[in-house]
């Protein structure tokens, strides 16, 4: 069975990642994304910070737990920009 969180750090650019709570973050970052009862859901932080902003949109239902992986490294691929900074 497939962890039920994978965790990143990631570099956002400029354009930011938008989030429910605080709008638009950008920066050194980590990435989360949950599997809970077959959905999944990707929240942020700043590196080392306490709390963690969901990403807008990011709730999709899952029908295998195994593509939490592909969906992970899918989002790291969009958010991860060091080189915009």
């Amino acid at each position: 069975m497939p962890k039920a969180e994978l965790v990143t750090d990631v570099t956002a650019g400029p354009g930011g990642v938008m989030t429910d709570e605080v709008g638009v973050i950008t920066g050194v970052l980590t990435l989360r994304t949950e599997l809970n009862n077959g959905s999944a859901l990707l929240r942020v932080q700043y590196k080392d910070a306490e709390e963690w902003y969901t990403i807008t949109g990011s709730k999709v239902p899952l029908k295998n737990p195994a593509d939490l992986d592909a969906l992970h490294r899918v989002a790291v691929a969009l958010i991860n920009r060091p080189e915009e900074e």
